[in-house]
């Protein structure tokens, strides 16, 4: 009885069909001995010889993939053609994904997907233009008034009002504006509220500096537009320049070298025209213009040379 299930027990032990002139083939390949494979499989070298003569067709798996180690080797390199797919077939199947996984993975993908068409059409389209742009001259001079103009674009299809504000720096002094302001506050603050209308508008107005201030100094203005878009405000610092440096230079003078040359009379020329009223000195502009420059005296103002 015993004997009966040792053979029962021996039969259910899975074998492979090896390929004996395979394995000589690479044994010899490499180098080694029979001795060397017989060995690190754990039999004798007749077994070996055997095994490369055809003389046991199948031996048990466990050994063929002992023999495969000691050839270094993949166990479907010394098995017969035939065998290979059985083989193959006894892998155990990767586990599959649960489906919860699954949905999450595709979540995870299309997230990915979104984030960088965001990025790329947030990065590709223009930057919107803004709707408030100020002008005011690179230079003034202690005492002088010297002007400033807002352009106002209204966006696409928006005709609405719009309320603009503007801060002065201490100490300085609106003279006029046009169209006429709408409050002047205690801070300095400037208010327009401007109707609707065109696509586009232009506030302008001078102010005057005071006659002590600081020499060389940059001195900035800064402002505001409160939109009605929609049924609801929106508010867009003012942009453009903003910076004034203080100093014994005029206004036309863009460079500050001292003169008002051929590039820089026209340009004033057109600010004045269109400021026309509000306090700007167009006779001192065209005489520094005529002349070879002019200096600035603290008490007198502009000087011409000639």
């Amino acid at each position: 009885m015993a004997q009966a299930s040792e053979k029962t027990e021996k039969g259910t032990i899975p074998s492979v069909a090896i390929d004996g002139a395979r394995i000589r083939s690479v044994r010899e390949t490499k180098k080694l001995t029979q001795l060397y494979v017989a060995s690190v499989v754990g039999v004798t070298t007749d077994t070996i010889s055997r095994w490369e003569n055809n003389r046991y067709p199948s031996i048990k798996r466990d050994n063929a993939e002992k023999l495969a180690g000691a050839l270094e080797v993949d166990l479907a390199e010394i098995l017969r053609q035939e065998e290979v797919t059985e083989v193959l077939d006894l892998a155990p199947p990767e586990p599959p994904i649960p489906q919860q996984h699954r949905l999450l993975l595709w979540s995870f993908a299309a997230l990915v997907v979104l984030l960088l068409v965001a990025i790329l059409v947030f990065t590709q389209r223009p930057l919107p233009e803004p709707t408030a742009v100020r002008w005011v001259p690179n230079f003034a001079a202690p005492g002088e008034v010297i002007p400033v103009q807002i352009k106002v674009t209204r966006q696409g299809d928006e005709k609405a009002g719009f309320i603009l504000k503007e801060k002065l720096p201490d100490g300085w002094r609106l003279v006029s504006s046009l169209p006429a302001s709408s409050a002047i506050e205690s801070s300095g603050s400037i208010k327009w509220l401007m109707p609707g209308g065109s696509a586009s508008a232009t506030v302008s107005y001078t102010i005057k500096i005071p006659a002590t201030p600081a020499l060389r100094k940059d001195v900035k203005l800064n402002g505001e537009i409160v939109l009605r878009v929609a049924g609801t405000n929106r508010t867009e610092t003012v942009a453009g320049s903003n910076s004034v440096k203080v100093g014994a230079y005029h206004w036309a003078d863009t460079n500050g070298d001292g003169r008002i040359d051929d590039d820089e009379i026209m340009p004033a020329y057109y600010i004045y025209e269109e400021m026309k009223g509000l306090g700007l000195d167009w006779t001192i502009i065209e005489a520094i213009w005529s002349g070879k420059g002019y200096r600035w005296d603290p008490k007198g103002g502009f000087q011409v040379i000639n």
